[in-house]
């Protein structure tokens, strides 16, 4: 049966992958030589290749005894990104006044975690599903709270009581991406790696 593990891929490895986000946009050439352009997803899709960051035959053997448990593209898993796995900027630790994710109404207790890039109308906001437990702080209208249950599953914040109207809620936190393997075979030449040979490992974003 198709599942998501909760298990996060070796991060020994996963600190020497590459890869980034993906985007996809229709680009129409009008006969005035302007350009239309559509997006046709909401949100990008990270793809990386964990091959690069290979660096033993004993991390060699762990990815693959992971791609075996994982039945390779069958199960989804979570992979830390090493450029982007925080809502703090680089090199700080995460803080509770780091996202915005909603605003209280005096009702609603539940809020998604969010990550937001870019400030202004052109703003992108990130879902975030994958949240590292033990790392989420929240805050409400400025002021920590340690009122709250954490789905590190799906990344939802629910706090004791609902905040009030007008009141801003933020969080900081870690966070994986969930991934799948984007083949089902690796293709390893031992001969090859012990020269130098990087096997290709490719993962790709999927939504839970």
């Amino acid at each position: 049966m198709q599942a998501f593990h909760e298990v996060t891929f070796p991060l020994d490895v996963a600190l020497g992958a590459s890869g980034g986000p993906e985007r996809r946009t229709d680009v129409v050439l009008l006969g005035s030589g302007r350009e239309e352009r559509n997006a046709r997803w909401a949100h990008s899709r990270r793809r990386y290749d964990a091959g690069y960051g290979v660096k033993s035959l004993a991390g060699l053997q762990a990815v693959v005894a992971f791609f075996e448990e994982r039945r390779g593209r069958l199960h989804g898993f979570r992979f830390r990104d090493r450029l982007d796995h925080a809502s703090s900027q680089p090199g700080a630790a995460p803080s509770p006044a780091d996202q915005p994710i909603g605003t209280g109404d005096g009702e609603t207790s539940g809020f998604a975690l969010a990550k937001t890039y870019g400030l202004g109308p052109g703003a992108y906001v990130r879902p975030i599903a994958k949240p590292v437990a033990g790392t989420v702080r929240v805050a409400v209208a400025g002021v920590e709270t340690a009122a709250f249950t954490l789905d590190a599953t799906t990344g939802l914040v629910t706090l004791a009581a609902p905040p009030p109207d007008g009141a801003a809620v933020t969080a900081g936190f870690l966070f994986d991406v969930p991934v799948r393997f984007d083949t089902d075979r690796l293709d390893v030449n031992l001969t090859s790696f012990a020269a130098g040979e990087i096997p290709s490992i490719p993962l790709v974003e999927i939504r839970v």
